[in-house]
């Protein structure tokens, strides 16, 4: 119940006056994880003061960690046993720049795979250690500058979120299979209607690695995906002499070697596909 603008839950405990104003504020201009900076704006306070509010907050179960300096408000919706969380993907946008939601993450969202990722992936310039928060898992991809394009902003629970578009999603899938569950399920998203295999060559030569096309080639061949002649001849020139492996995501490397698009076959794509 709420009671002269002061919250009360079962489980946790009361907040005061000021407590309650920095969560109302917070709230009101959407910035449902915020940090210590953003505590001593709306309160004008001090650091040290900021920190010991943040501090009993997070005693009474009304904000979340989820990074150093970083927070999570816990609202009443929650419930008494608060195990709200703001949307993954919005907590992932949080925790590193520059970022966007890729690979796995990605797919999921386009409707790309069935399967569901219990992770969240974020691509990235930069290094940062992976990390669970509220029991979700972020796994952090470092690219190259060379490779980090092809994402835009989409809305989400409110909040804007930088994800890979839809070809570069599958570009970026045929770059690192590992990141995706395995090259089954980029297979599988090839197969979806709409896309532009002229745009997912393009990625693929503007992130330089030929072993996308190789993949491209391949899967579209065994998965009766007719592609464009002048474009199937553009990748073939595109590729290089050496073979590759057709998914690094599992450790065997015995199989048949496929002349054609430079590639050593280590897993059959089955004909459920």
């Amino acid at each position: 119940m709420i009671k002269s603008g002061i919250y009360l839950t079962e489980n946790r405990k009361s907040l005061s006056k000021t407590e309650s104003y920095l969560l109302s504020k917070l709230s009101e201009d959407g910035r449902e994880i915020f940090t210590i900076k953003d505590t001593a704006d709306v309160l004008q306070k001090s650091y040290v003061q900021s920190r010991k509010i943040i501090s009993n907050l997070k005693a009474k179960r009304w904000i979340e960690k989820i990074e150093a300096g970083k927070y999570l408000i816990m609202p009443l919706s929650a419930g008494v046993k608060p195990k709200y969380t703001e949307h993954e993907f919005v907590i992932g946008s949080k925790l590193i720049e520059p970022y966007y939601i890729a690979y796995w993450s990605a797919l999921n969202y386009y409707h790309l795979t069935e399967q569901i990722p219990f992770s969240v992936f974020i691509a990235t310039t930069k290094r940062k250690s992976n990390r669970k928060i509220l029991d979700v898992d972020y796994l952090f991809v470092t690219l190259s500058k060379q490779k980090f394009f092809g994402y835009s902003t989409v809305n989400i629970a409110g909040k804007n979120i930088l994800i890979s578009e839809k070809e570069k999603t599958i570009a970026d899938c045929l770059d690192h299979p590992e990141y995706c569950g395995d090259i089954t399920e980029v297979a599988k998203a090839l197969k979806a209607e709409g896309l532009s295999f002229r745009k997912i060559v393009d990625h693929a030569k503007k992130m330089g690695n030929a072993t996308i096309l190789k993949r491209l080639g391949y899967l579209s061949e065994i998965l009766d995906i007719k592609l464009d002649e002048e474009l199937k001849k553009t990748m073939l020139k595109n590729i290089s002499k050496g073979y590759s492996v057709l998914d690094p995501s599992i450790k065997s490397r015995k199989g048949k070697y496929n002349e054609k698009w430079k590639l050593l076959i280590n897993r059959k794509i089955g004909e459920e596909l």
